[in-house]
């Protein structure tokens, strides 16, 4: 696997994101940190959840998204995109593209679990000044990876990230965006799924879709 690295650690304040007649409040709008930034399992020190709805917790406490598929977006897009332009917290280089649901990536003393995909929505449509951003972003199939916190501690940009692979895993990122979307799923594979360590937002999700 490529070497990865942590490349920038992004934090949002309160502020409105859209235009002054359609600005709704959210916490997508991050900005690059400098200095070490305390990993804790509600997720980064000094970042704001807005949406607790969708957003945020104990099993989506962090939101990384990689630098590689960065580039991408940024050849389709025909313009430069910052890092954490999506809402990710943590950008890193290096990182694939899909994971399984238990995978590990280790950073320091930090200790971070895959637990889920991103689901783009009408905010990143808006933040992205396009109303198709979101179609787009699904289609694309590079949503970014959720995170649960098993160890904190302290990160900074520039530091190694460790991928550690759970040798008992079988359910990937890409198969549940595949589920989650899916009108008729088959009970079998929503059972498949449910076995994992999957969000506790996924798991409701898919728990209703099997009664």
């Amino acid at each position: 696997m490529k070497q990865m690295r942590l490349t920038s650690i992004n934090t949002a304040a309160f502020e409105a994101s859209g235009d002054a007649t359609d600005a709704i409040e959210s916490g997508i709008n991050k900005r690059p940190r400098s200095g070490a930034v305390a990993v804790t399992v509600s997720g980064l020190q000094g970042d704001i959840v807005v949406d607790h709805e969708h957003h945020g917790g104990a099993d989506q406490a962090i939101y990384a998204y990689s630098l590689d598929d960065y580039h991408w977006w940024e050849q389709q897009l025909g313009k430069s995109v910052a890092p954490g332009t999506f809402g990710d917290n943590l950008t890193i280089e290096g990182m694939p593209t899909d994971m399984n649901v238990g995978d590990r990536l280790l950073i320091g003393e930090v200790v971070l679990e895959a637990t889920a995909p991103r689901i783009p929505c009408a905010t990143l449509s808006r933040h992205m000044q396009d109303s198709g951003f979101a179609l787009r972003f699904r289609r694309a199939e590079r949503p970014g990876i959720y995170f649960r916190v098993l160890n904190e501690g302290d990160v900074s940009s520039g530091d190694e990230v460790t991928f550690v692979a759970d040798s008992g895993a079988s359910v990937t990122i890409s198969d549940l965006v595949r589920a989650y979307y899916d009108l008729s799923p088959d009970r079998d594979e929503l059972r498949r799924l449910l076995d994992a360590p999957i969000a506790t937002r996924f798991r409701a999700k898919f728990e209703a879709k099997l009664a």
